[in-house]
């Protein structure tokens, strides 16, 4: 439509004024005016000389006369208001009302593809409340840039090697008693976090002792014996001793079944895993190359260097003196190898904005390796969540489990629904699905309508609440338009196209045309934050419009069937916007 009209003003200005104009501004028109779209005349001045009221009135009529689509105007000092007819908004909506896929493009095969790097835990603890943003956040950014028409691959990077993974090795040897998942009832990411924890308890015991017998509390944190045994635990590992890389294949499995636990009831996938212990080397390669190339410096301790200091950066260590790498090398490394696993052109990092210098130098360094696809790594850059003091601490009383943190919203949807009395005639079982689906739709929805730069307090209550911007809001309306669906005794298929608008529906129609652009901005700007206020303003608009029309109570056919099939695509697009949040909806709430 823009285009179309863009062409017609340009062509108006030709006739009337025989001067070409080279754009023209738009923008919405304010509630407060009567239209639907708004030309900027003010911004013509530069072509031509006059009263910008005369000059908007002098190309609406040309609109009017010349634009079957334009059925009126107005002007308000330098805005050209146009008010679009039923026609084109009657004939858009049947276009879009059959298309099931509205808004989602389709990939085209022939094109590189986007990588989205989400989640990336370690494999000493279960996954916590940061995960859940991250996990959130790089599965929606991967859904909506699919859905924008690329192809994408969804991937993590599993720390599982260090000192940290050999502490619960060790701490699992020493006070395991050979305990498993399986004997003692526990995840097995749960179950290797709390032999990391006794870990932590023993070194803290053993640093207590080193003190009393005169160590500094600096030297007794080196020297703790338990510390030392982790360290050459690591060295065994990596010169691939049978019988601590067995112990480590064994526990690490129990973290992956644990992790993919926490996943499945996310409600999160990958296409690919990359492992640490395949990775660490990578890069030491790359660096050896950028050295000869002048790229790097080695210091006299022999360790490797890059200076960015003219990039308004600093010195950057790629490589130890003793030939370690560093996690600089491996990302380097890692980031090179994904690119040749996989025809990408994209690579998305969702990453705490801690990380925002290490990214910054990361993408810098493969520019000046001379990879042209360096310009199109993106960090995804996110914010801490916090929760109200007092609530959910964990049992160390600093770190939110994720398994925890579901529970709760489950636990809290549940206690608010059979306070609303909303559920009579659900069975239990159906009672606890709904439950569920209220509870993780709440938790991601409040995490992902903020922008992701932001910090979030999230409040689990303040979340499930069935009214405002919440998830449980939205929910409810698609059931409620469901209701009136089952309800529909009448064949709704058939084409309208002779009826006079409400202005509800007009806004409506609107409302539902901006699908296609908010998913491209949202893929283009890595915001989920966008399709869920968009969702939430599509559902404002269509509370209005339920409570200032009759739907199933109209008296004339047309309009009804017009109505039901207004109410039938609100709640398509509802359903095809959530999805791209992860969000299930509910039939009947």
């Amino acid at each position: 439509m823009q285009t179309s009209l863009e062409i017609a003003v340009k062509k108006g200005f030709k006739e009337i004024y025989d001067v070409e104009i080279n754009s023209v501004e738009f923008q919405a028109t304010r509630k407060d005016f009567e239209g639907d779209i708004t030309i900027v005349v003010f911004a013509f001045l530069r072509f031509v000389k006059g009263n910008p009221e005369v000059i908007g009135t002098k190309i609406g009529e040309y609109l009017k006369e010349n634009v079957a689509e334009i059925s009126d105007f107005n002007v308000v000092k330098g805005f050209l208001n146009l008010v679009i007819s039923d026609a084109y908004f009657i004939s858009d909506f049947n276009k879009i009302k059959n298309n099931s896929t509205f808004g989602i493009v389709e990939p085209n095969p022939d094109h590189k593809a986007v990588m989205v790097e989400y989640s990336s835990p370690n494999t000493n603890k279960p996954l916590h409340l940061g995960h859940i943003r991250n996990n959130l956040l790089g599965y929606s950014v991967a859904e909506i840039i699919k859905a924008s028409g690329k192809k994408v691959y969804k991937t993590q990077i599993i720390n599982d090697r260090g000192i940290h993974i050999c502490k619960s090795m060790l701490a699992w040897q020493r006070f395991g008693n050979g305990e498993t998942p399986e004997t003692s009832g526990l995840k097995g990411d749960k179950l290797v976090g709390n032999y990391y924890v006794a870990f932590d308890k023993a070194y803290k015991e053993e640093i207590k002792q080193l003190i009393a017998q005169g160590k500094t509390e600096e030297e007794a944190k080196k020297l703790a014996p338990i510390l030392l045994e982790a360290q050459q635990m690591l060295l065994k590992w990596e010169a691939g001793d049978e019988e601590i890389v067995a112990l480590w294949k064994t526990m690490n499995e129990w973290v992956y079944a644990g992790f993919n636990e926490t996943y499945k009831e996310l409600g999160v996938d990958f296409d690919k895993n990359y492992y640490e212990s395949n990775t660490y080397l990578l890069g030491k390669d790359i660096v050896a190359e950028g050295l000869e190339k002048g790229i790097f410096y080695k210091k006299e301790d022999g360790s490797v260097w890059i200076d960015l200091t003219k990039e308004g950066l600093d010195e950057k260590i790629v490589l130890r003196a003793d030939g370690t790498a560093v996690y600089m090398t491996q990302d380097i490394g890692t980031a090179i190898e994904r690119f040749k696993d996989f025809d990408l052109n994209e690579l998305v990092y969702t990453v705490g904005n801690e990380q925002d210098y290490h990214f910054k130098v990361l993408f810098l360094i493969l520019e000046k390796l001379g990879f042209e696809w360096a310009k199109n790594c993106y960090h995804l850059s996110y914010g801490m969540v916090d929760l109200p003091s007092g609530k959910m601490k964990s049992r160390e009383g600093t770190v939110v489990d994720a398994d925890d943190l579901m529970l709760e919203m489950t636990d809290t949807a549940r206690a608010i629904s059979q306070e609303l009395g909303k559920l009579e005639g659900y069975s239990t079982e159906e009672k606890e699905t709904l439950y569920k689906t209220i509870g993780l739709g709440a938790l991601k929805y409040y995490i992902l309508k903020v922008d992701p730069k932001k910090r979030i307090m999230f409040d689990p209550e303040e979340s499930v609440d069935f009214a405002g911007n919440t998830g449980p809001f939205i929910q409810y309306t698609y059931a409620r338009i469901q209701s009136i669906l089952r309800k529909a005794n009448f064949n709704y298929a058939v084409e309208i196209s002779e009826i006079e608008l409400h202005q509800k529906e007009r806004e409506l129609i609107k409302q539902i045309q901006l699908f296609p652009e908010v998913i491209q901005n949202a893929a283009s700007n890595h915001s989920p934050a966008l399709i869920a206020n968009f969702t939430y303003d599509l559902v404002k608009e269509y509370n209005s419009f339920y409570q200032t029309v009759p739907i199933l109570g109209c008296e004339n056919l047309n309009e009804k069937i017009f109505r039901t099939q207004l109410s039938n695509k609100v709640a398509e697009i509802i359903k095809s916007a959530f999805k791209l949040l992860g969000i299930e909806v509910p039939e009947r709430m």
